[in-house]
């Protein structure tokens, strides 16, 4: 075992009983067929569980809308992959030739899928108690500092006001590619911004996902300037 994956494990506070679980998670599908998207599949259903319970059990006067807009806020790409910078994810990623030289490593997406799959291996290493004390851990900063009264209106929607309050055309979204099929699928969707001249491109595993990430990169670009 490496010395990385030891650190890992102490920063997530989980010791693995197989191992080789925890390097599955790492794997990234350029490598090959024995890659981390089945454990990512699992891994993002188990988040989703453990932050709507939780979320239930703090907030009981909150109503389901404001619950779904903060349990989306927790489990966003974004959100992931600062818990992938926190945990130095990126050292450890085992990627195929083509994403190292691309720079792979530093891709916010497959660094939040692999903190997904990192949860389904330590569900299917351990039991359900086992990923709750764990995702709970590495989310007790955000769980207490969210509020319920906040906004946290999603990327898409805060591009569009920030256009509209300035006359701006709307942007324009384009699935452009998809490869693979079913669950494995990944889409590409192309953002426009007509009035700038921005455009940019990104994939995830739903076109959503896809669009909230160009929505986010490009509202970034336009707060900056």
């Amino acid at each position: 075992m490496s010395i990385l994956m030891k650190k890992l494990q102490q920063k997530i506070n989980y010791q693995f009983k197989d191992v080789s679980l925890l390097k599955l998670a790492l794997t990234h599908r350029s490598t090959g067929k024995n890659n981390n998207e089945r454990l990512e599949f699992l891994g993002d259903s188990i988040l989703g569980l453990v932050i709507s319970r939780e979320l239930y059990k703090r907030f009981d006067h909150v109503d389901e809308g404001k619950l779904s807009r903060l349990r989306s806020h927790l489990v966003r790409g974004q959100t992931l992959a600062q818990l992938a910078l926190d945990l130095e994810l990126s050292n450890i990623l085992i990627l195929g030739s083509g994403e190292l030289k691309s720079g792979g490593y530093r891709r916010e997406s497959i660094q939040a899928d692999a903190v997904e799959a990192v949860f389904g291996a330590v569900f299917l290493d351990s039991d359900f108690e086992t990923i709750n004390r764990v995702i709970l851990d590495l989310y007790q900063t955000l769980l207490n500092e969210i509020n319920p009264n906040d906004s946290l209106k999603d990327p898409k929607t805060q591009l569009q006001e920030y256009l509209q309050k300035r006359s701006n055309t709307l942007p324009s979204y384009e699935l452009v590619k998809t490869v693979g099929k079913d669950h494995n699928a990944v889409f590409t969707v192309n953002c426009i911004l007509k009035d700038q001249a921005m455009q940019i491109d990104q994939s995830a595993k739903s076109i959503k996902k896809a669009e909230q990430s160009c929505a986010q990169i490009l509202l970034d670009k336009l707060i900056a300037l």
